[in-house]
This record gives structure tokens, C-alpha cells and sequence, in this order.
């Protein structure tokens, strides 16, 4: 992909916006640690996405793991 070119990377700009719900731009970015993101992420994990079937991204994980 080319920088600047968001219309080439769907999936990381869908990615950023469900980033951004939790932590806006707005914020200081030495507000954001390790301990935030890991919320964030466990959070974005434990969405339903319609791509997979209205299934969380975590279970489909744990279906490949075991």
C-alpha cells in the first residue's frame, strides 16, 4: 500500500476507528500505557464482526488454538 492512501488499507482504517472510540485523538498521548492499550484490546477482541459470522475475533482464535 502506499502511504497516504487509506482507500488501500481498509482493514487498518476500520481498525483505527474502533481504536478511536476508546482513546480520541484529543487525548494526551502520555495518558495512553501499556495497561490501556491492553484494555483496548481485549475490548476490540470481544466484538462481534459481521465478516465472521457475528463471532468475535477471539473465539475464532481459540477455535484455531485448540
Amino acid at each position: 500500500a502506499d502511504p497516504y492512501s487509506s482507500w488501500q488499507k481498509g482493514q487498518i482504517e476500520y481498525t483505527n476507528k474502533l481504536i478511536r472510540q476508546y482513546y480520541p485523538k484529543t487525548e494526551q498521548k502520555n495518558e495512553c500505557n501499556t495497561k490501556n492499550i491492553k484494555e483496548i484490546q481485549r475490548k476490540i477482541n470481544r466484538r462481534p464482526r459481521k465478516n465472521l459470522g457475528f463471532e468475535t475475533p477471539i473465539n475464532i482464535f481459540a477455535k484455531f488454538v485448540t
